[in-house]
């Protein structure tokens, strides 16, 4: 992990808009109408409403997923008491947390009021705003007063994360890393050292899991927490041990099983785990120098168990693992607390997910290629997907089934969805093309098998249920590669083209070919030299039937797999081009771009067949085309060069097509921004409509007009798929994850099965 210098965090907070979070509109508001409605006199309807039935606040305001991360900056970090306002740019930071893990919003609220009773009064006072308050930074013991009296004394969801998330977090942890070191939570000795507000919650939250408290020692700065001293709070009272023969912590952690540390840096050393029970487990949670480092835990036995908070090393106890999906859940069924059935759903969701197969996506964001359960791993990684859905789903059944909820969630798989697309991770279009492809899943040829992408999307596609994949490549290093990754390659067929026993297939290939290129100079054996290309032998698979669809890209230049494409399988008979399309999933709706990959300079002619081929390819995928065709200029206003091969391609559609929505040339903005086009250009076929589909004059302008959309935004984008070709081969990308190959293997199933029942219909 790169080291963070004090001048790049500070640029970080400064730069652009200082701060790191903002409000945006979410409703129209660029006419009167919409302000009207937005403000005076529409927003007395819903005031009114509210009036009758406080819950409706849930319905007409942004409080059901709106959260208040609090503080008054007592305890900020490791940075002490600082202030409330010093305190401010980790309560940005946060709500960023909270947006781009669970989608919820956050107004950050700092108070400058140490005096408990005043600071509960202050937050009392505001909490009609919110769906959930997240309490933060407040120092102990003050803080489990404030936290109780408002969890009383309110009716929304309130935790102080400082307190619970780390309990939850480790509390997780600490499950799985006794099942890897085969021992029981009830019979385990543990000893935490530090004896603040997150100490607590955690050794709290231990016991309720099963843990006794007659095998539990607290160490605070003064020594071993024991009954015979007079010196102590409620809180370390209730962990207060009767034994007498202990007084520091290295006398403490003899012959112990799990240490907690939530103190300071360096107070455990080597030979303290050396003195601990067998397969010792060691979460030194202080931050940002743990008690022990890694390097020297590990180096001090081999059996040790090891978290940190630190996020450059395996296992790290990282609260957003958990504060933004338990609310996610609380605020989904507007629960009127965060109780402990909550907490404890959390713990077993999260400590659950880590014994599941880990997606493509956390590896390769940690640059490793399996992560499976076990010593390096026993805590979900903060970037895993599944959080989302695992963790605030039994939050929200909890909620339920403990009598908090106000909000009934019934359909399980609908919340699950919508939790999904709500981050971005799934769109209505791609979940109907993997339901649509799991209807007949077909033989899809994966040209570079020995790609680790297309080996991991083959695996994939096989699981999802969309197609019954076959690569080509070496079958050894193919079995090998998979081995290395953990994929199980059951029920994949490996096809090594160079085999010997592919011979009598090779030839017979090379005849269908030399014969279908004849009379284009192609003879029999220079056919049968091509059948040792994967390009060449897969293409020819798909055109004689021995498979359906065929994906390729990954390791060939793609002006050299059109080549390919258009001498075997051909162009179909209505066009003399063939192009590709990507399609944009975006929160203002779904676009499709074209031609994204094939044709550098196209003519007039060019540009007709890809807009014909679009307008084909979005009725493919059930929507209605509303066509613009681009350029860098209006309507005629530039009678030159691309302009005019555009303007010429549009009066032929036009002629041709009279009853397709489709004009242009047109500026982008103005294809865009519907007002703005009919305003200025009332007389477009597209006039009152939304253009869904962008048809750009050049390749250059295309691709580079998708692949920034993809830099600057998470946008999903689904491509390139092809249009024109008389069977179903699709292209991907050297730049294409795991995820795009199994969107395009959707596609090209559906390709497949659309042309098989055309040619069942001829």
């Amino acid at each position: 992990m790169a080291k963070i210098t004090k001048e790049a965090a500070l640029l970080y907070h400064s730069q652009g808009k200082p701060g790191k979070i903002e409000v945006v509109p979410t409703k129209p508001y660029s006419t009167q109408t919409d302000l009207s409605l937005a403000y005076s006199p529409g927003v007395a309807e819903p005031c009114l409403e509210i009036e009758k039935n406080p819950q409706d606040a849930y319905k007409y305001t942004a409080k059901g997923n709106l959260v208040a991360v609090i503080s008054n900056g007592t305890a900020v970090l490791g940075l002490g008491d600082i202030g409330a306002l010093s305190g401010k740019p980790v309560m940005e930071g946060k709500g960023l947390l909270f947006k781009i893990y669970a989608g919820i919003d956050v107004f950050d609220i700092e108070i400058e009021e140490k005096d408990p009773d005043k600071f509960i009064e202050a937050v009392k006072a505001i909490a009609p705003t919110f769906g959930g308050i997240n309490l933060e930074d407040i120092k102990a013991p003050e803080c489990f007063e404030i936290e109780r009296r408002l969890k009383e004394e309110l009716d929304i969801p309130v935790m102080h994360d400082d307190q619970h998330g780390t309990a939850i977090i480790s509390s997780a942890g600490l499950i799985n890393a006794l099942q890897v070191a085969n021992k029981k939570i009830e019979d385990v000795k543990i000893v935490v050292n530090g004896a603040g507000a997150s100490a607590v919650s955690c050794t709290k939250l231990y016991v309720s899991l099963g843990a006794r408290l007659e095998n539990i020692v607290m160490v605070d700065s003064k020594g071993v927490i024991s009954k015979n001293r007079t010196d102590l709070n409620e809180q370390k009272r209730y962990f207060a041990t009767n034994r007498t023969d202990i007084h520091t912590l290295e006398e403490a952690i003899k012959g112990a099983d799990v240490f907690l540390g939530l103190s300071r840096g360096n107070v455990l050393s080597q030979d303290m785990v050396r003195s601990m029970a067998a397969s010792p487990i060691v979460f030194a949670l202080a931050n940002p120098v743990p008690e022990i480092s890694y390097e020297d835990a590990m180096a001090s036995r081999p059996d040790v168990l090891m978290s940190t908070g630190r996020s450059d090393y395996p296992n790290q106890i990282n609260n957003v693992i958990g504060f933004p999906y338990i609310f996610r859940g609380a605020l989904d069924t507007q629960a009127s607390a965060i109780n402990e059935e909550m907490k404890i759903a959390a713990v077993h969701a999260i400590a659950n997910l880590a014994k599941q197969p880990v997606p493509d996506v956390v590896n390769a964001a940690y640059h490793v290629n399996n992560l499976t359960f076990g010593p390096e791993y026993f805590i979900p990684k903060p970037v895993d997907p599944r959080l989302i859905t695992e963790v605030s789903m039994a939050v929200a059944k909890a909620a339920m089934q403990s009598g908090v909820a106000r909000k009934q969630i019934e359909d399980w798989d609908a919340y699950k969805l919508r939790l999904r697309e709500l981050m971005g991770y799934e769109s209505k279009l791609t979940r109907q093309l993997y339901e649509t492809a799991r209807q007949n899943p077909q033989r899809v040829v994966f040209a570079e098998g020995g790609h680790p992408n297309m080996l991991k999307a083959a695996v994939e596609a096989k699981a999802e249920g969309i197609c019954h994949p076959v690569l080509l490549g070496n079958d050894e290093k193919i079995e090998k590669l998979a081995k290395e990754l953990d994929l199980n390659l059951e029920g994949i067929e490996i096809v090594n083209l160079r085999h010997d026993r592919e011979t009598e297939r090779r030839e017979r290939y090379a005849h269908i070919l030399a014969e279908k290129r004849a009379r284009e100079g192609a003879t029999y054996d220079e056919a049968n030299d091509k059948m040792f290309e994967r390009n060449y032998f897969g293409m020819m698979m798909v055109e004689t039937g021995d498979a359906d669809a065929m994906i390729t890209g990954l390791y060939t230049k793609y002006t050299n797999t059109i080549k390919v494409a258009k001498e075997v399988i051909g162009i179909r008979s209505e066009y003399k081009h063939f192009g590709t399309m990507h399609i944009l999933n975006s929160k203002k709706g779904t676009y499709f771009l074209a031609d994204t990959l094939i044709n550098r300079h196209p003519d007039t002619d060019t540009l007709i067949d890809v807009a014909k081929l679009a307008e084909h390819t979005v009725r493919f995928f059930n929507h209605t085309p509303i066509m613009a065709m681009l350029s860098y200029s209006n309507f005629g206003s530039d009678q030159a060069g691309s302009p005019a091969k555009v303007h010429e391609a549009v009066s032929f559609m036009h002629k041709n097509y009279p009853e397709l929505a489709i004009d242009g040339e047109m500026q982008v903005n103005f294809a865009m921004n519907t007002e703005l086009r009919d305003a200025k250009y009332p007389f477009t076929r597209l006039k009152g409509k939304d253009v869904n589909t962008l048809i750009f004059p050049n390749l250059s302008s295309a691709n580079s007009g998708y692949k920034l959309i993809q830099a600057m935004t998470d946008t999903e984008l689904i491509g390139p798929i092809q249009m024109g070709l008389n069977k179903p081969i699709h292209f991907t990308d050297i730049e294409s994850s795991v995820r795009d190959i199994v969107n395009i293997t959707a596609v090209a199933v559906i390709d497949a099965l659309v042309d098989k029942k055309k040619a069942s219909i001829k």
